[in-house]
């Protein structure tokens, strides 16, 4: 990956969320070299005090860095809130949350494999539809999705 051009990083909370990221990097249109996924952080707080204390500062030298957190949302309204405090106003743009509503093992087996969800959360992605990120423990994610979707997807699907 070339790290002046538009990239983007991916930092999951567990092995759950890392499968559904892996199945939506398996999507045969997606640009596989501007991607990165990071060794896991193990809980949704190491994910935002790893995003504080290592990538803030590589995003400012990375001006072409994006990062996407993945987590589980654990039912807790105000989780969005809580990641969302350590990211620098400057990097708000360049920075997604996205995660289950409550965990990813929670979501329905008639969707799939956690794989096979991220890979139909790929094709929503692609095709701009709303399909699996339309259910109902991933509908939170809508507005994330809006302001991502513009910045993110010319990246990944060229």
């Amino acid at each position: 990956m070339n790290k002046y051009q538009p990239h983007i990083y991916i930092l999951c909370e567990d092995d759950a969320n890392r499968q559904i990221v892996n199945g939506f990097v398996l999507d045969p249109s997606l640009n596989v070299r501007v991607i990165q996924v990071l060794p896991l952080a193990r809980g949704w707080e190491k994910v935002r005090d790893d995003f504080a204390d290592t990538h803030i500062k590589t995003m400012s030298q990375y001006a072409h860095r994006h990062m996407v957190l993945v987590v589980d949302f654990d039912g807790v309204n105000n989780r969005l809130e809580q990641i969302k405090q350590v990211i620098p106003p400057i990097l708000e743009d360049r920075v997604f949350v996205l995660g289950v509503l409550k965990e990813p093992e929670d979501l329905p087996s008639k969707l799939g494999t956690l794989e096979q969800i991220g890979q139909n959360l790929a094709k929503d992605c692609r095709e701009n539809t709303n399909i699996t990120w339309g259910h109902e423990l991933l509908k939170h994610n809508a507005e994330e999705l809006k302001r991502m979707t513009p910045i993110l997807k010319p990246i990944l699907f060229p």
